[in-house]
């Protein structure tokens, strides 16, 4: 089933040097379904890539054996199963000495979500707690979810996007019951949309450009005022706040996955003077640039056949 997933090979663009791969959702199935479910091992070895890279699809993994981390843009979570997990596009991730992984991965883009347009709000606010370990009930309930969307897609029956798009949403729904009263609520309108906007534009430039808060709001097509309210209703904090942990966090994967200098990785996180840069790294994480490459080295050569590194 390698063809239906992003395989080694595939990014959606030439990577610049120190970027990492970014990979697109590939279809099989009629019609171009934009959806894809199996086991690790069905899906193929891009499920359980040890590598740091993107995406620019959704990934839901039902891990039911194994050991050892998965990371998500710098936080760590050590596997322990069950567990349920969500990768937002955008987001960086890798295993780290993953063995005997075993479950069920589900990968579809926002595209897929057209029968259930709330569930884009739902998988934004899923994403601020992307990594659940099940209790007994929990993980039946999400395995028999998880083994009937891997079932449809595999037989891909008539009216089979339809099927798999009313048991993402219930899968959806019932994560969110996970997190506690109101986490699968009505999303509270254009509010959520702009927030929501608003989250993936930073998933996509990682505020790396040096973009203020303003010229975000512009490209929205609000107010600054109107986007902080916005994104203060959904996720209890501010826009700037927001920016700052997203060029906090593309700072710290150059740092780690990279041999670009200080000064290239600052000029690429959108900072025109180096000591700036590093007073802002040093109040954002509490250590300086150097430090934090000295604890944090893991650079390695991409899937790009050493042309790049990630």
């Amino acid at each position: 089933m390698s063809e239906t997933t992003a395989l080694t090979g595939t990014p959606c663009a030439a990577p610049r040097d120190g970027d990492p791969p970014m990979h697109r959702l590939e279809m099989r199935m009629p019609g171009g379904v934009p959806f894809a479910a199996g086991t690790f091992d069905t899906i193929g070895p891009m499920s359980r890539a040890a590598f740091p890279h993107r995406h620019t699809f959704y990934e839901i993994v039902h891990v039911t054996e194994g050991t050892g981390t998965h990371v998500v843009d710098f936080t760590r979570w050590e596997l322990s199963p069950p567990h349920l997990g969500l990768i937002l596009p955008g987001q960086l991730h890798h295993w780290e000495n993953a063995r005997g992984l075993d479950g069920n991965v589900v990968l579809f883009t926002e595209d897929f979500l057209l029968d259930h347009p709330g569930d884009r709000d739902l998988l934004r606010r899923l994403g601020e707690r992307p990594w659940l370990t099940l209790d007994g009930p929990a993980h039946a309930r999400t395995g028999r979810l998880m083994a009937e969307l891997v079932e449809e897609y595999g037989h891909g029956a008539d009216g089979f996007a339809t099927v798999l798009r009313s048991l993402l949403h219930v899968l959806l729904v019932r994560t969110a019951r996970l997190r506690g009263p109101g986490a699968g609520g009505p999303p509270p309108g254009r509010n959520a949309a702009v927030a929501d906007a608003f989250a993936r534009l930073l998933a996509r430039d990682g505020g790396a450009d040096g973009r203020p808060v303003r010229a975000y709001a512009e490209l929205l097509g609000v107010t600054p005022g109107y986007l902080t309210e916005s994104v203060r209703a959904a996720t209890g904090r501010t826009p700037g706040t927001l920016l700052r942990e997203a060029r906090t966090r593309e700072a710290q994967r150059l740092l780690a996955r990279t041999e670009l200098s200080v000064r290239q990785i600052a000029a690429r996180t959108g900072f025109s003077d180096p000591a700036y840069f590093c007073r802002f790294f040093r109040r954002e994480t509490g250590t300086s640039p150097g430090d934090f490459r000295k604890h944090h080295d893991h650079r390695a050569p991409s899937i790009e056949g050493g042309r790049s590194r990630a």
